[in-house]
């Protein structure tokens, strides 16, 4: 293994910052674009293309985007999360490029729940 140098560790540290940040509170907001082969395959690539556009052009900078592998739903797919911090977790199903700039524009930005697009709200849990 290669030695690290102060610049590693320095890009080490931002990207581990950058992953925690909604949880400290750093961002407002988290979306998760599910982007296993299932989601791809139904277009998730235009969507996160889609959301990443919308993000630069109003400038915002308190939204954190990531991705996720496949959720198990493959017939709903694309698949979105928005995570808004001290709200319970929305799932939006059968998202295109189109209801991505929506759930954005009026979600995101406007706090909006965006109803005819979801499919689950909260998280799961395990007993």
């Amino acid at each position: 293994m290669a030695k690290l140098n102060i610049n590693d560790l320095k890009s080490i540290k931002e990207k581990v910052q950058k992953e925690t940040a909604l949880r400290d509170g750093f961002y407002r907001v988290k979306v998760t674009v599910h982007m296993g082969t299932c989601g791809i395959a139904s277009g998730a690539k235009e969507v996160m293309d889609s959301l990443m556009s919308e993000i630069e052009e109003s400038g915002v900078s308190d939204v954190m985007v990531t991705t996720s592998g496949c959720m198990g739903l493959c017939s709903r797919e694309p698949l979105v999360t928005v995570e808004v911090i001290n709200q319970e977790p929305i799932k939006y199903e059968y998202v295109n490029p189109n209801k991505m700039r929506q759930i954005f524009r009026r979600h995101i930005l406007e706090g909006e729940i965006q109803t005819p697009f979801v499919l689950a709200r909260g998280t799961e849990t395990v007993h």
